[in-house]
């Protein structure tokens, strides 16, 4: 049975018969049962540091506030999450969505260690991004980091966002950016091919990550991410480009 796939930064769903797609949940597991130890380490080596910059950038974007009931989809190991959490407060109840039960483990454990009060207020749930197991406009901001570029039906994630979001209120959908500047692609590539490979391969992880460079090819760039964000039913959508271009976060009010 082919499983619908939901995956953080930075893997990729290539065809190359040597790197298939991963198609069942056992497979699946492994893989982030591999990733799941290192995978904080990578974002902090990878980024130099910047991720935690832009997932502030993404969380702000949400709108989310005070007492708010907020949904991080495709959370890992739960830094939107915890951002969230500071965000709503102890008065507001934070929901992070993952496939992964390993990476939701290490978020769980995480939490545990945190010292602050607003962390009690997340609760960690294994599920779908294409089939949220939430009533209709039951979020007032949702969240979803390095995750709509590697579902199987972007439509179908967006077109659940807006419907578990209530009225009047934003998702914020932060991811690589796929730019329609040859400059901007050139660096990017550049990157993932002299950093992000011989980092990853470091860590035993290069078939994980090889990818990630045609991964970003088949995104959609963020006029079309716009679009698509209101052909859903989106009253609005605004893609961002953040970290020089190399990242962007879509925006979009229901």
């Amino acid at each position: 049975m082919i499983c619908r796939v939901v995956t953080p930064f930075p893997l990729s769903s290539s065809s190359s018969p040597a790197h298939r797609p991963i198609r069942c949940t056992t497979e699946r597991r492994a893989l982030f049962n591999r990733i799941a130890p290192v995978y904080d380490n990578l974002n902090d080596l990878l980024s130099l540091g910047q991720h935690r910059i832009w997932k502030r950038m993404a969380v702000s974007w949400s709108g989310a506030k005070v007492g708010d009931c907020v949904l991080d989809l495709c959370c890992g190991s739960g830094d939107l999450a915890f951002l969230l959490s500071e965000k709503v407060g102890c008065s507001g109840q934070v929901t992070g969505l993952d496939f992964s039960k390993e990476q939701l483990s290490v978020a769980a454990s995480r939490q545990q260690l945190a010292s602050k009060p607003c962390y009690k207020n997340i609760e960690w749930v294994e599920g779908d991004a294409l089939d949220l197991p939430f009533p209709d406009g039951h979020f007032d901001a949702i969240t979803m980091g390095y995750g709509l570029r590697n579902v199987v039906d972007k439509r179908k994630a967006l077109q659940e966002m807006y419907r578990v979001l209530k009225a009047g209120s934003r998702v914020s959908i932060l991811d690589f950016n796929k730019s329609t500047l040859p400059v901007s692609t050139f660096i990017q590539e550049w990157m993932i091919d002299n950093v992000v490979v011989p980092v990853a391969t470091s860590y035993g992880l290069e078939q994980e990550y090889r990818y990630l460079k045609s991964s970003i090819r088949e995104f959609l760039t963020g006029k079309e991410l716009e679009k698509l964000a209101l052909e859903v039913g989106f009253f609005e959508g605004r893609h961002y480009e953040i970290g020089g271009g190399l990242m962007g976060d879509l925006v979009a009010k229901r």
